[in-house]
């Protein structure tokens, strides 16, 4: 994979983790040098130029620097966990962690900052549900993506979790490729499967 050198303002909030907004604010008020398209209003920004940006405002650099997203995976099924693992690692755009119970997760999420969690609904200490709220109730993690995954497929749990924070849900036994899929929409990254 081709590492980007020169980003858009969408895509240099997401390695940030702030708003677009701010990216645009920064880069309008000079704080964030870049240039536009020529011909068009839109702004682009150098790799180098973003690093700057980033170290500067104490940014963690470690997104940019391996261009890969950071995935957290939470089931207590270690089989499962390595399977998803060994998938995302061997795709080459995912750098990956996984636990595997409620009470690590919340751990891992704050020292970790995944740009997407899966997790299993049914873990053995903590519902999943209370994870996805703990998430959405820290609002650093906002920009955080939640697939749920589990063996239940009760319309209402499935709502309750999306209810609860969740952006997708996926009934097991699922296929890897559509995972892949799942991930790549929801960190808005091409799918090649």
């Amino acid at each position: 994979m081709a590492i980007k050198t020169v980003f858009t303002t969408g895509e240099a909030a997401k390695i940030c983790k702030v708003s677009q907004q701010t990216i645009i604010r920064c880069f309008d008020s000079g704080q964030l040098k870049g240039f536009r398209v020529p011909g068009s209003r839109f702004r682009r920004i150098p790799r180098d130029q973003l690093f700057i940006f980033m170290r500067d405002n104490g940014i963690p650099t470690d997104a940019l620097e391996s261009g890969k997203r950071k995935i957290l995976v939470v089931d207590d099924d270690r089989d499962l966990v390595d399977l998803i693992v060994d998938v995302l690692e061997r795709d080459g755009r995912f750098e990956t962690r996984s636990v595997n119970n409620g009470f690590d997760a919340g751990m891992m999420v704050k020292e970790y900052r995944p740009d997407l969690i899966v997790l299993d609904v049914m873990l053995p200490d903590i519902n999943g549900k209370d994870v996805c709220q703990r998430v959405r109730n820290d609002s650093s993690l906002d920009e955080v993506r939640i697939i749920c995954i589990s063996g239940m497929v009760e319309e209402d749990k499935i709502s309750e979790l999306r209810g609860s924070g969740a952006n997708d849900f996926i009934q097991k036994p699922f296929d890897m490729e559509k995972l892949v899929k799942r991930i790549c929409i929801l960190l808005d990254i091409e799918s090649f499967v």
